[in-house]
């Protein structure tokens, strides 16, 4: 009788080779189609590299995304031209001709002259400087007052975090546009901070909510109550595991609310409760050029066209942001 054929992996090995070719066949049935075996190098000689990181990741699907490229070109514009206006803008915003009065488009004056004859695109190219500071201001201090209060209640819990949510309730309860023309109808300043402050005053509680719920969920992953057994402090949890891990939904929300915010400070400066001559505002163009919509609509069109531009520019860019980040969608 024939001898039966033993595998080359199996000689000089005894009982130890059968237990490894087992090993090998049951690796090489779990492996899928097309995958390297195990200790190979990746494919066509690309040098193995270290995991990426959540932001990493992130970052790459952002850059793919043209929803992102286009908002984020378009907001990088409006940026410049609202730390220098005299880039594309080299006239007086200021400068009153009433002789040209509500007369449309001509030679150097693309957009026409408004009711006081002053140039309508100077205007505008300069109104993006306070409805960028208004935004970006009231939305750096919403995200960090709520971020820090939002942040300590999650992470304490108790009667702080009870108290915080009965006063977050409070400030829900308030109408954004009628508590905006009860306030701002006290302050005669005529600069941005007191609108600045009303938006940061009542923004602050939805984003809170966001940190606090971000720092709820993330102090019960394992490596925080690892770090825990070990001794860590409150602060090194907060700031070295907690923070890094929950700041994502906060990001997303005040990339979101910046848009918001500049249509409120708009809308508020339309109602002439919001910024005030002499600051150019789109809000104030706009609420001047109203009655004239029949006989002059170049004097609304323009200004009314900047600030959708500029709100959809931080809306899809927030939209983008919340794409990329969300773990969920990927």
């Amino acid at each position: 009788m024939p001898e039966p054929s033993v595998p080359k992996e199996a000689i000089g090995h005894g009982d130890g080779g059968s237990a490894a070719l087992a090993l090998g066949e049951a690796e090489s049935l779990e492996r899928r189609p097309g995958a390297a075996p195990p200790g190979a190098g990746p494919p066509g000689g690309v040098p193995a590299g270290k995991p990426r990181s959540l932001w990493s990741d992130a970052w790459h699907d952002l850059c793919r995304n043209p929803v992102f490229v286009v908002s984020a070109l378009v907001i990088v514009f409006l940026v410049i031209i609202a730390i220098w206006p005299q880039l594309i803008a080299t006239g007086n915003p200021y400068r009153a001709d009433l002789a040209k009065a509500q007369q449309g488009s001509q030679p150097g004056h693309p957009f026409g002259f408004d009711t006081q004859g002053r140039d309508v695109y100077t205007r505008v190219v300069y109104g993006a400087r306070a409805s960028i500071t208004v935004g970006v201001c009231a939305t750096t201090g919403a995200a960090l007052l709520g971020s820090l209060l939002g942040g300590l209640a999650g992470f304490f819990g108790g009667w702080s975090d009870t108290l915080l949510s009965r006063i977050a309730d409070i400030f829900f309860g308030i109408p954004v546009i009628l508590g905006g023309l009860v306030f701002l109808s006290m302050v005669a300043s005529t600069t941005v901070w007191p609108v600045v402050g009303f938006i940061v005053l009542l923004g602050w509680p939805q984003v809170s909510r966001i940190a606090r719920g971000s720092v709820v969920t993330a102090k019960q992953n394992d490596y925080v109550q690892a770090a825990r057994a070990l001794g860590a402090g409150n602060g090194r949890m907060l700031l070295r595991h907690i923070a890094p891990n929950a700041v994502a939904p906060v990001i997303v929300v005040a990339t979101i609310a910046l848009g918001t915010f500049i249509a409120l400070e708009a809308t508020l400066s339309y109602l002439g409760a919001g910024l005030k001559p002499p600051t150019i505002s789109w809000g104030i163009d706009i609420s001047t050029a109203s009655p004239y919509i029949r006989s002059a609509p170049h004097m609304l069109l323009w200004p009314a066209g900047a600030l959708s531009i500029t709100v959809l520019a931080f809306i899809m860019l927030g939209d983008a942001v919340r794409d990329a980040l969300d773990p969920k969608l990927r």
